[in-house]
């Protein structure tokens, strides 16, 4: 009992912290649901709100069985998912605004579901462990200073370095910015490995697109050899005549997961710019088999496109055997899309 006096009155008899902060938790309230009380109506208003706050909370549920046949709907739905939580806050002012009870506990449905599905990127995951850092970026084909955004991207650290939508005629502009921080490095088709470990049995994978777009290669690294993927899935477009096109862009996840489930070495890593995000159902062939190291060692949300404000994670780096430790978006470069980073723990022979 002297205790809970301590911590709840001043020495000098007055309210302590704790009770100064309920009282004022308690005025709030009190101002907020003035004329609320003996208010029978409460109940009977804002049915259409809370209405919408119930579908809202099966949408974000059940996003996995609204169907793709019209306009692949489910996709673009799942694609930015995560902005549906903006909806909430403006329900529960509304809810507010309308002084109806029954909007205001249907509002705490979609409220449980985000957090749910998206709570646990509010907290930081990061970890100081890791010994091999990896990195990926669209570095976009119209890309007015290729020199610049290698350098940039290069200032990151990494061990190993993936670069997408390579043009042709730049690419022995990136191989001489690289060249003095990557001693090793490949290019199939668009895409590109530098690296400051050895590579070997670096190959073309194809992904149904009939030109090269995707590569692998082993990276001999002093705990054990990698397997890195490269891939830069087809894009999606959105129109108003056919809704979210990405049939292409399905057809090619669905042959670079393939290739996955087929590889020997047990350390995996996927680089990359995958147009899609983790929760988007026709990745499934990849992300079924392989962990996001933004879902499980990163800080926030991670969205890398567009740069100029960024809605969506579609530039991915994901693990299979290795342990995500870290991951985290690099500054903006001349580029669309961010450039992304993350930091893993290898597997070893002996454990």
């Amino acid at each position: 009992m002297a205790q809970q006096a301590y911590m709840t009155e001043t020495d000098d008899g007055g309210p302590g912290p704790g009770q100064r902060r309920t009282a004022g938790l308690r005025r709030l309230w009190d101002r907020l649901t003035r004329g609320w009380r003996g208010d029978r109506r409460i109940w009977r208003r804002g049915l259409v709100l809370a209405a919408c706050a119930v579908l809202l909370a099966l949408v974000m549920g059940a996003h996995g069985r609204i169907p793709n046949v019209v306009g692949n709907l489910g996709s673009l739905l799942e694609t930015f998912l995560p902005w549906l939580g903006l909806a909430v806050p403006v329900l529960l002012v509304s809810a507010l605004l309308r002084k109806s009870a029954t909007a205001l506990i249907a509002v705490l449905l979609p409220a449980v579901v985000w957090l749910n599905l998206f709570g646990g990127l509010l907290i930081d995951r990061t970890g100081s462990g890791g010994d091999f850092t990896v990195a990926t970026h669209n570095v976009n084909a119209q890309n007015p200073d290729p020199a610049g955004t290698a350098r940039d991207v290069a200032a990151s650290g990494a061990d190993v370095l993936a670069l997408e939508e390579l043009k042709e005629s730049a690419v022995p502009t990136y191989r001489e910015a690289l060249a003095s921080t990557y001693e090793h490095y490949a290019v199939v088709g668009t895409v590109g490995l530098w690296s400051k470990y050895p590579l070997s049995d670096v190959e073309a994978v194809d992904i149904r697109l009939g030109w090269k777009r995707a590569m692998r290669a082993t990276v001999t690294t002093p705990e054990a050899q990698v397997a890195v993927y490269v891939a830069h899935l087809p894009s999606v477009r959105v129109k108003m005549e056919a809704g979210f096109t990405a049939r292409q862009r399905d057809k090619s996840a669905d042959a670079l997961g393939a290739a996955i489930t087929r590889e020997p070495l047990e350390n995996v890593v996927l680089l990359g710019d995958l147009n899609g995000t983790m929760n988007d159902r026709a990745l499934n062939a990849v992300t079924s088999q392989m962990r996001s190291t933004q879902g499980a060692a990163g800080d926030g949300f991670g969205f890398s496109w567009p740069a100029e404000f960024p809605m969506a994670r579609i530039d991915q780096i994901m693990v299979k055997g290795a342990e995500p430790e870290s991951s985290w978006t690099l500054p903006r470069t001349a580029s669309d899309h961010l450039p992304v980073a993350a930091r893993v723990k290898i597997a070893t022979p002996d454990g």
